[in-house]
């Protein structure tokens, strides 16, 4: 097992190594293309490569003519199995911590929920890969409130790294009856105001989270993003009156969360290239918004 992770990586790297080749002669091809359409003559610095680049235009469709990137391989296969997610915490958990992370467990489903116990970080991931699990979420805390949690997709990454602000469990809601029992149906998913690429990558992150569900299912989990902020909401929905009559109800947790560095490899990897990180201090960085309009 050990020596196919190795080759593993090993073939993700190379890969991750071509893309700059790819990236060079996908650009020649494309001025080459350009001044074929416009009539203009060939560029001095590509004639001599012409005659091979426009035999491999000519065999190129729709699918080959983009490179492919690392980042669409890492969820190149996450559509031909439902996801499998390792849950666990930092160590010595406060109550509140363990009673939040109980709730998670049934807000993702086909999620295990491990207890860390002294178990350092290499380990788990090395373990989550022997196993075929997709995803791992670690959820921190500070004085006894959840904090931050991070998601790290197998097995090559990547992983994002999450503030968590607000936190509001089932558990704190006196009223057990008004928010009802958790169930356990594949939810349908709402993702919200993630228009731009850094958008688009988080909701990627997000969305392969959660397995396909069946048409007729009436739990909804949504993330709505405004200024940056993602809020976590988890709904059920009934057509008491008929279907132009639907009541939502809102059954818990609910959180928001604040993203702040996406990185290029899995957890335990130190030297993991960082793919993009928030910079809060810069002159314009209140002004811009980075994952929605």
């Amino acid at each position: 097992m050990l020596r196919r992770n190795v080759r593993l990586r090993r073939e993700y790297l190379y890969r991750k190594n071509l893309e700059g080749k790819e990236r060079l002669l996908y650009e020649k091809k494309r001025k080459i293309k350009q001044a074929l359409e416009e009539g203009k003559p060939i560029p001095t610095e590509l004639r001599n490569e012409e005659a091979a680049l426009r035999q491999e235009i000519d065999l190129e469709d729709e699918y080959t003519a983009v490179p492919r990137s690392t980042i669409d391989d890492e969820y190149a296969n996450a559509t031909e199995r439902d996801p499998k997610i390792l849950l666990t915490t930092s160590r010595d958990p406060s109550a509140p911590l363990t009673q939040f992370v109980k709730e998670l467990k049934f807000v993702f489903p086909n999620t295990q929920r491990m207890n860390r116990g002294g178990q350092v970080i290499s380990e788990i991931i090395e373990t989550c890969r022997a196993h075929d699990f997709t995803d791992v979420i670690l959820v921190h805390e500070h004085r006894g409130v959840p904090d931050g949690l991070v998601i790290s997709h197998l097995p090559f990454g990547p992983t994002a790294y999450f503030g968590l602000l607000n936190v509001v469990t089932r558990h704190d809601i006196k009223d057990k009856k008004a928010i009802g029992t958790m169930p356990e149906a594949y939810p349908h998913l709402i993702l919200d105001n993630f228009s731009t690429k850094l958008g688009e990558r988080t909701a990627n992150i997000l969305k392969h989270l959660l397995p396909v569900p069946k048409p007729d299912t009436k739990r909804i989990i949504t993330f709505a993003n405004q200024s940056d902020y993602i809020s976590f909401r988890h709904h059920l929905y009934e057509k008491r009156g008929g279907p132009k009559s639907i009541e939502l109800k809102e059954i818990g947790p609910r959180f928001e969360l604040r993203l702040y560095q996406i990185k290029l490899g899995t957890m335990d990897q130190d030297e993991a290239q960082t793919e993009w990180v928030l910079r809060p201090y810069m002159n314009t960085s209140k002004k811009r918004k980075m994952i929605g309009d």
